[in-house]
């Protein structure tokens, strides 16, 4: 009889995974479709140098994140707890940006934690921009300094989370820091920032919070999402289009529109609102 025993992957590559389990790392042939974060059994491959082994059964996700398409959708990353967006003056995040992957946790049901980095860097714009999203977690770092960066490791333990920012934005280094090892990174040829260029992983801080890195969630478009999952991801205009006279009202030009409302009154924030119809126009033309 097989010897069995669970784990969970810990890095992926095109045509295998590795599992951490019982304190190992064995690599293991994947079923379709295992993905960084995955609980699995595996059933171990005897009289070999190394451990390796066999992807037998995948536990059932508690999230998962996708790379959706036209006609399909590719897993990219499960059980994760929260989406970490990086904020940072230099590389300048955009609102666009951060509403991008607000509408991206809202639709994956994953919580948001909005991380400004490089806080040494002084910068009025970015309280500006973070003042709009005051109703949002948000944590204040400095990774180059260590400024606040206990309370980021505080804050994180016990949960999954995976960082999106621009290039040059820190994750790296955020990552490094917090899981006391450096990851390898290489320098863009245009100067514009470092980026981690590897395999998709998953970075045990403790027994139980970790950091996922997948390069292809730099990828996800939100072109291929329905018009009501672009309205949940801006919670304040969805509450406010439940009162619309219209169940059908376009929040444009209809009669009676309770969004245009909150948005004279300033309830609605003018930016996320004009996000919010750039992403439903874009729908439109794909």
């Amino acid at each position: 009889m097989k010897k069995v025993q669970t784990g969970t992957v810990i890095e992926f590559y095109t045509n295998s995974c590795l599992v951490e389990s019982n304190n190992q790392r064995i690599a293991c042939t994947g079923l379709k479709n295992v993905v960084v974060g995955d609980v699995v059994d595996i059933e171990l491959t005897q009289d070999t140098s190394k451990p390796s082994g066999k992807i037998t059964k995948i536990y059932p996700r508690n999230s998962i994140l996708k790379k959706i398409g036209p006609y399909k959708s590719k897993p990219l990353a499960s059980n994760i707890t929260h989406l970490c967006i990086l904020v940072t003056s230099k590389p300048k995040t955009t609102k666009e940006f951060i509403d991008k992957y607000l509408v991206l946790a809202s639709k994956f049901n994953l919580s948001v934690l909005l991380l400004n980095n490089k806080t040494d860097i002084e910068d009025n714009a970015i309280e500006e921009l973070l003042n709009t999203y005051k109703d949002y977690e948000i944590i204040r770092i400095s990774a180059k300094s260590g400024s606040n960066f206990q309370e980021l490791k505080k804050w994180i333990l016990g949960k999954s989370i995976i960082f999106v920012g621009n290039s040059g934005s820190g994750k790296s280094t955020i990552t490094s820091k917090l899981i006391g090892k450096d990851l390898k990174t290489n320098k863009l040829s245009n100067n514009q920032g470092v980026h981690t260029t590897s395999i998709s992983s998953l970075y045990k801080i403790d027994d139980v919070s970790s950091v996922i890195d997948s390069p292809g969630v730099r990828d996800i478009e939100i072109s291929y999402l329905s018009k009501e999952e672009i309205l949940t991801g801006f919670p304040e205009i969805f509450e406010a289009s439940k009162k619309c006279k219209y169940n059908n009202c376009n929040h444009l030009n209809n009669d009676d529109c309770e969004v245009i409302n909150s948005l004279k009154s300033n309830i609605i924030d003018s930016s996320r609102y004009q996000n919010y119809i750039k992403f439903i126009k874009n729908l439109e033309n794909v």
